[in-house]
């Protein structure tokens, strides 16, 4: 069976429009995917210097002399040049920011209603009847709840590219994303993404599809950091309390003093506790309760 696959002209026609954007369209892509924290930041920050530029005062002209009227005004029209421009991008370049960071928090938002829809219903259809950008959402929602940073870089389409960038610490992981209902993800597709793993040097890969995977692909991935996850582990991800199992009665599971939510264990990574471990809440970065 033919596995489907993007054509290489495809690819150039999304280069060729990305290519195309304005400037407000590249600050919104900017302001949605950094976290909403730094956006803001940025863009309270580039306000403040485009203002401050904006505010400068004009250089008059000197008329002593041919040298140095020649001069001055060389120097005057520059001034008045940065003035104009920062006077306009004092207001668009935080406004394409500040859009792209309303836009990211609405569909985190989103994304997090649609994995606890499915958390609730944790069956194969849940997630065959969304969209393939919903499913990326879910997906990404699901790893952001087991405590990866997550950054949407889409595929632009079904079928390509890497959808996912993950980061642990200064690890990277990239993840791509299959919603395919009739056929299996095949090796091509694993190998792709191995690719780009070793080409960004990424630590790590994962492709979830809500189906399942061909032996060749299943075999590919032996002695390489890819990780395949078909439709049962990934609802094994988003709805973990009905399919983990359950802890001796020694080291019950307890509660988020935060959101109630179940907590997990987790070993801090730096500061003066290094190496001892803790109770986090598995909500996490969303919630950040934690317990001894």
């Amino acid at each position: 069976m033919l596995e489907p696959f993007q054509s290489e002209i495809d690819r150039k026609r999304k280069m060729a429009r990305r290519k195309k954007q304005g400037l407000v369209e590249d600050l919104f892509e900017i302001g949605a995917k950094l976290p909403w924290q730094v956006g803001v930041a940025l863009a309270i920050g580039t306000f403040v210097l485009f203002h401050l530029l904006a505010s400068l005062p004009l250089i008059p002209v000197a008329t002593s002399n041919l040298q140095g009227f020649s001069q001055s005004i060389g120097t005057s029209v520059g001034r008045q040049l940065l003035v104009t421009i920062s006077s306009f991008l004092q207001y668009i370049v935080p406004f394409g920011l500040l859009l792209g960071v309303g836009v990211s928090l609405l569909r985190r938002r989103r994304h997090q209603q649609l994995h606890d829809e499915v958390s609730q219903n944790p069956t194969r259809s849940a997630l065959e009847n969304v969209t393939w950008q919903e499913f990326e959402g879910i997906v990404a929602e699901s790893f952001r709840q087991k405590g990866y940073r997550v950054t949407l870089r889409g595929g632009n389409g079904p079928d390509g590219g890497v959808d996912v960038e993950l980061h642990m610490g200064h690890d990277k992981y990239l993840v791509q994303c299959k919603q395919w209902k009739v056929f299996r993800v095949g090796v091509a597709t694993v190998r792709e993404l191995y690719g780009v793993m070793v080409a960004e040097r990424a630590v790590g890969g994962f492709v979830v599809t809500s189906g399942t995977f061909t032996d060749e692909a299943l075999a590919f991935t032996m002695g390489r950091e890819i990780h395949l996850v078909d439709a049962t582990a990934l609802l094994k991800m988003i709805a973990p309390t009905r399919t983990a199992p359950v802890e001796s009665p020694e080291t019950p599971i307890p509660a988020c003093p935060k959101c109630g939510s179940p907590m997990v264990r987790r070993e801090a990574k730096k500061g003066s506790n290094t190496g001892g471990v803790f109770w986090g809440c598995s909500r996490f970065p969303a919630c950040r309760g934690i317990r001894n």
